[in-house]
């Protein structure tokens, strides 16, 4: 307990020096909701529309902001004014970045709880002396969650925080709280809802049905299936009861789902329709070289130009709304299929993993934040074993890397970059001291595979000098690409050359870091469902073993008693 308060004083101390930084337009969103929220009945919360930025969180959601706004009220009355657009006085800035630093402690709490779980540790000891808090200091130093948070603005360190609680619960087998923290969730911000098909696949195997016997009517309890039932109803009742009481549950779903805003975001999400979109630009590129497609058919920097409404692809087929959900299911399903037939705490962790990655990679309009529902989770397990530190390192240094975009003022760019730096040369090395000589075999067996494919060649000896810890040597290639990334993005090489690159082709920078970056992003989910199919089987072999044994067991008390006999 003292070692996280420890950690989370010192972060919330680090995150009041970025009071002064850039602020993106979401932190008009927030003091706008605090305004509606504040000022009008709860009737208008969601029809309000003076600002463009409406009201589009769940109730729950809008509750927090007028508990928010009871606060503000003593701070500047001017900021709960719904009229005064883009107000930003400097106690409307400190009273904003202050709320979001104190609920944060909501996310410490919910760390201090797993730590004290201690579970999915392989007891592996390292010499440093921060190795027991390792998942801590991961989790509170998050680089993604800072910069979005507290320098673009928003309030994610509440949601995850709730996020883990509600995984914590579970796992020490207080089902009803984690069922009941998981719903408040869900009525915060809905984007939870697609990691809701792993709790409720797990929960209905593990507490609706015995966990130790097979399925069938005989071992269901419905008092169980009652109580979850009644918990969610209960949390969802409160939520949108006074909704439905006005008549307005249409009106409330129609900005909590605006499918009108397009496939992807502005910024494109480093997920499978990046490289859908991005292969759309190139089929462009060609068709307008080959004289296939006019030029004046091509919307100026189509699908980039910073608008939400929807577009049609040049080339490639448009997708709908149905495709991707439909795409989303699909990549859920087995690992939904393997929790149900292992059923245990570290399915359950890898299937909330893999469901957020689905929705990421193939989901409607997602926001390249998003990759923060990845990232977190995963993080509970990089004590386990040495592949989901290897993947966990991969994954958060490209996703962290996509969220350069979101900062793009001099002093913040300078910044992300030292804070990067920072967080991932941390992590490379605590995870190379935790697993010790298992990630010095691993540098070992990928620099003879290095130097059996190329021989003692200078190219062989130049590419070792770029292997990084627990990764193989290509994949540390492609987290070095990243470097070469942004050095290229920022310009500065063009420039060098002479070349007009970048004031003609504005979209480039962001389609380059997004393309790239998906690449790694679905690398990682490939290879982390691998692992829980690794899984999947080592427990089948278990469960093998363990009836040979009783069989091998049964069979020697026969013998025995039928000498006896004799």
């Amino acid at each position: 307990m003292a070692a996280v308060l420890t950690l989370a004083t010192a972060s919330a101390l680090l995150k009041l020096m970025f009071i002064p930084a850039y602020r993106s337009t979401d932190f008009e969103v927030h003091r706008n909701w605090l305004a509606i929220t504040h000022s009008l009945p709860v009737s208008k919360w969601y029809v309000e529309d003076t600002s463009e930025w409406t009201l589009d969180y769940p109730p729950l959601f809008a509750w927090f902001e007028w508990i928010l706004s009871q606060v503000a009220a003593f701070v500047d009355p001017g900021m709960l004014q719904v009229t005064n657009l883009n107000y930003a006085s400097d106690a409307t800035v400190m009273f904003q970045r202050v709320s979001v630093i104190l609920t944060d402690f909501v996310y410490y709490y919910a760390i201090k709880e797993f730590q004290e779980l201690a579970i999915f540790n392989t007891n592996k000891q390292s010499g440093a002396t921060y190795s027991a808090h390792l998942i801590p200091i991961l989790l509170i130093f998050n680089f993604g969650l800072f910069i979005v948070d507290h320098i673009h603005f928003q309030y994610n360190g509440i949601l995850f925080g709730i996020m883990l609680l509600s995984i914590v619960r579970i796992l020490q087998e207080r089902t009803i709280e984690g069922a009941f923290w998981f719903s408040v969730l869900l009525n915060m911000k809905h984007i939870f809802m697609y990691i809701a098909p792993a709790y409720f696949v797990y929960l209905l195997r593990t507490y609706c049905f015995n966990r130790k016997k097979p399925v069938s009517l005989f071992t269901f309890s419905k008092t169980h299936f009652v109580n979850l039932a009644s918990i969610v109803l209960m949390v969802f009742g409160i939520s949108f009861g006074p909704f439905i009481y006005h008549h307005q549950i249409g009106q409330v779903l129609s900005r909590l789902f605006p499918f009108k805003r397009g496939l992807v975001h502005a910024y494109w999400a480093p997920n499978m329709w990046a490289l859908y979109n991005g292969l759309d630009k190139l089929f462009t590129i060609v068709g307008l070289k080959f004289g296939c497609l006019h030029p004046h058919t091509i919307p100026k920097a189509s699908m980039t130009g910073g608008m939400v409404q929807e577009f049609s692809h040049m080339v490639m087929p448009s997708i709908a709304p149905l495709v991707t959900m439909i795409l989303s299911a699909c990549a859920m399903v087995p690992a939904l299929v393997l929790l149900w037939d292992l059923k245990s705490p570290l399915a359950f962790v890898r299937a909330i993993v893999l469901c957020a990655f689905s929705s990421f990679l193939f989901g409607w309009h997602v926001h390249e934040k998003a990759i923060l529902m990845i990232i977190i989770p995963m993080t509970l397990l990089v004590k386990y074993s040495q592949e989901d530190a290897k993947l966990f390192l991969i994954l958060s240094t490209t996703g962290f890397a996509s969220l350069f975009p979101l900062l793009f003022t001099p002093f913040e760019n300078i910044i992300k970059v030292l804070l990067l730096l920072q967080a991932t040369i941390f992590a490379f090395l605590s995870l190379k001291d935790f697993y010790g000589k298992g990630s010095k075999s691993s540098s070992m067996s990928s620099r003879s595979v290095l130097g059996s494919t190329l021989g003692s060649s200078s190219l062989a000896l130049s590419l070792r000098e770029f292997h990084l810890p627990l990764l193989n040597i290509l994949e540390s290639i492609y987290l070095w690409g990243l470097v070469g990334l942004n050095i290229f993005n920022s310009g500065f090489p063009t420039w060098l050359l002479g070349l007009d690159i970048m004031s003609r082709l504005p979209f480039l920078p962001l389609m380059l870091t997004s393309v790239y970056c998906a690449v790694g992003v679905i690398y990682c989910w490939l290879y982390f469902y691998f692992l829980l199919c690794l899984d999947a089987e080592s427990s089948d072999k278990q469960q093998k073993s363990d009836r040979c044994s009783y069989g091998g067991s049964d069979s020697s008390k026969s013998s025995s008693l039928q000498k006896k006999t004799r």
